[in-house]
This record gives structure tokens, C-alpha cells and sequence, in this order.
């Protein structure tokens, strides 16, 4: 550990247990070190227009039990596991060619100590070792936690900071200026992050709206989104409560992705794995939405909590005959729910994805089997 680590570490030791005590607590005075990019870039959009086979990484929840005082152990696993699978796709067909994160870096993000000592090393192996793009979407506990919800401004700088090398610059047309959203198209996939913890928010809201309508569908035949808190879960967060988050989210963002024909929802703050598959039809015919939970990346695991209401839900969208089916429903018990990752495998239209274990969870098999295709028999 460098000079400067260690002088963050001895000015600014946190741990969840002690959150409240720093509600009072003057600004972070610790620069929060950017994480480096990788040595390829992601192409530009019209230097990958031709891709139509291609992989990615999805996860979340990365907070660990000492963030600010040691690398995240159980992190740091998912990360090896995927450093090893990175490699042994490498050159084919399959290869991963970026990673995107649901958010929940560290325990409290506004603080650069537990970033600096805890997270960004670990990015930096993802980045460097494995030489692959990396977009982290900001989740509440990047924000500031909801103890501390006074912090978010230092959050946000901190979040800033860390990613300055990895998401658009401020003056990209895929960024939100001042916000943390934004977008990139790779082949031919769109992939758009948005700050979930303000999900009423009409600027950013009006922002994705124009970037989906902007959008050459004819290039752009996928639309993938990830952000932090999911419309559907069966966790802590979800089963019979419903955050004001979720609430917003089925409400005001899932019209929107079904209006826009988006493929895929990537989410996480249930530290768990489940998969809800949406159904609609509008005039073009029938179409699919799948929503996948992913927060196994080594924060506390979850269990299962019991099943959402959605009977409102349900009903409010009846003309365009919304259905919803909970294809993978987490463990009862957290000895269920493994830290994981998803390897997502897109070839045309067509999207494929297999989970993957870590740890004491190699082997975890939520289909019947690690893989699933994300499609519905056509008639």
C-alpha cells in the first residue's frame, strides 16, 4: 500500500456500522484516485456498426464488509472468476468486450477512502489485466446511503471522479451533462444508464427519452438498459414492500422501454439473482422484456422475501395486455443465492446469457442449467 493510500486509510476509516455517526461529518477531504482505462477502447459507433456477435459482463452490488479499511474479498473473487473468463474467450467470437456494473461500488461513495483503498484496484485489474471497457451506473449507496442522504453531492463528485476514464465526458452527445447518465452503442446494441435514485427526475428522464427516440432501429435491432433498482423483486427491497424507486420505475420508465422495444433490463440492489420476463403487444405484434437481477457481486447476500403485488401494475397496462412471469425466484436462504455474474451473448437479434458462480457457488444452475435464452417459441 502506497504513502497516499495509507494516509486516506488513517484519516478516513468507515464502516457500515458507523454510517450515522458521519451524517455530521465535515466534506471528504481524500481525492478519490480515477480508475484507468483499458489500453483498447471501446470503437466508436460507426467504427462497430458491422459487429453483430458479441459478449458482455453484467453484475452489481460490489459493496464489501471493510470498504476503507481492505480490498473487497468477496468482490474480488467475482472479479478473478471473470478475469478467467475473459481470457479463455479471447479472440473467439465470444469474446467479452465490455463490462457494465448496476451500482453499489462501496458502502458509502461519499467517501474516496473506501473507493480508493476498496474498489478501484479491482476495476483497475478488470480494466488493465483484462484490458476491457468498464461502465458502472450509480446505485444508492454511490449516492450517499440513505443515512447520509445530505452526502449525495459528495457522492456524485466522487463518483464522477472515479469514472472520469471509463463513461462519456460531459460534452458527449451520449451524456447527460451534470447527470450520470448516459449511453454507448456497440454493434448492433444500444446500452443507456440512468440514475435510478432520482427516477422522477424530468430532465433525465426527457434526455433517455430523446436518446431512444433518436435512435437507427434498423442499425440499433437490441436496446439494453441498466440502473440500479428494479421494477420487479422478490428480495428485501421488493416482496411485499415497494420502494418509491420501483414504484416510479413501473410507472413511469416501463412505458417508455415497452413504447421503445428495449430487450433488456439490467438492474441490481437485491443482492441476489432473479429473472422477470415482461409481455406485451402493441400494433407491431407481440414482444418480450426481460428484467434480470444481478447483485451477487459481493455485497451481504439476500434471500427470497415473498412475491410483489402487481395487481395494479397489472391492470393499469390491461389494453396493452402486460403479463409478467417470474422465470428464476431466489433462494429462501442466502446459501442459495451465490455470488455471481452474468456473461450476456448477443449474435443479431438474438440474446443468449449464462450465470455464472463463484466461490463456494461454481456450479449454480437457476435454469436447470447455467444458460438461458432470452426469446419465446415463435408460432
Amino acid at each position: 500500500m502506497n504513502q497516499l493510500v495509507r494516509g486516506a486509510v488513517a484519516l478516513s476509516l468507515v464502516s457500515a456500522a458507523t454510517l450515522g455517526a458521519q451524517a455530521a461529518a465535515p466534506r471528504d477531504t481524500i481525492i478519490t484516485a480515477p480508475t484507468r482505462a483499458p489500453r483498447t477502447p471501446l470503437p466508436s459507433e460507426a467504427a462497430s456498426a458491422k459487429i453483430k456477435k458479441f459478449s458482455f459482463i453484467a453484475y452489481g452490488d460490489t459493496r464489501g464488509r471493510f470498504d476503507g479499511t481492505a480490498l473487497q474479498v468477496e468482490h474480488g473473487k467475482v472479479v478473478e472468476s471473470m478475469l478467467g473468463t475473459i481470457k479463455q474467450v479471447a479472440g473467439t467470437g465470444d469474446a467479452i468486450r465490455f463490462v457494465v456494473q448496476s451500482g453499489d461500488a462501496v458502502v458509502n461513495g461519499a467517501l474516496a477512502t473506501q473507493l480508493n483503498v476498496s474498489y478501484i484496484p479491482l476495476i483497475n485489474r478488470l480494466t488493465q489485466e483484462g484490458n476491457v471497457p468498464y461502465f458502472l451506473t450509480v446505485g444508492n449507496h454511490d449516492a450517499a446511503p440513505s443515512q447520509l442522504a445530505t452526502r449525495r453531492p459528495d457522492g456524485l463528485h466522487n463518483y464522477f471522479a472515479a469514472n472520469a476514464n471509463l463513461i462519456p465526458p460531459n460534452s458527449s452527445a451520449r451524456r447527460l451533462a451534470g447527470f450520470s447518465a448516459f449511453a454507448f452503442g456497440f454493434g448492433n446494441t444500444f446500452f443507456v444508464a440512468f440514475d435510478s435514485n432520482i427516477p422522477e427526475d424530468s430532465v433525465q428522464f426527457d434526455w433517455v427519452r430523446k436518446q431512444l427516440e433518436g435512435l437507427n432501429r434498423k442499425r440499433y435491432v437490441n436496446i439494453a438498459v441498466f440502473y440500479h433498482h428494479p421494477a420487479f423483486s422478490s428480495g428485501p427491497h421488493g416482496g411485499p414492500v415497494i420502494e418509491k424507486q420501483a414504484a416510479t420505475i413501473r410507472e413511469k420508465w416501463m412505458p417508455l422501454f415497452r413504447r421503445h422495444h428495449v430487450k433488456l433490463l439490467l438492474t441490481g440492489h437485491e443482492h441476489l439473482f432473479e429473472h422477470w420476463v415482461e409481455r406485451y403487444a402493441d400494433a407491431s405484434g407481440s414482444h418480450r422484456m426481460d428484467q434480470i437481477v444481478s447483485g451477487g457481486g459481493g455485497a451481504p447476500l439476500y434471500k427470497y422475501a415473498g412475491e410483489p403485488d402487481l395487481t395494479s401494475y397489472l391492470a393499469a397496462y390491461a389494453s396493452e395486455k402486460v403479463s409478467l412471469e417470474h422465470l428464476v425466484r431466489p433462494a429462501a436462504d442466502t446459501t442459495g443465492n451465490p455470488y455471481h455474474y452474468v456473461v450476456v451473448h448477443v449474435d443479431g437479434e438474438r440474446i443468449s446469457m449464462e450465470v455464472v458462480g463463484v466461490d463456494w457457488g461454481r456450479g449454480y444452475a437457476p435454469y436447470k442449467s447455467s444458460a438461458v435464452t432470452l426469446d419465446d417459441p415463435r408460432p
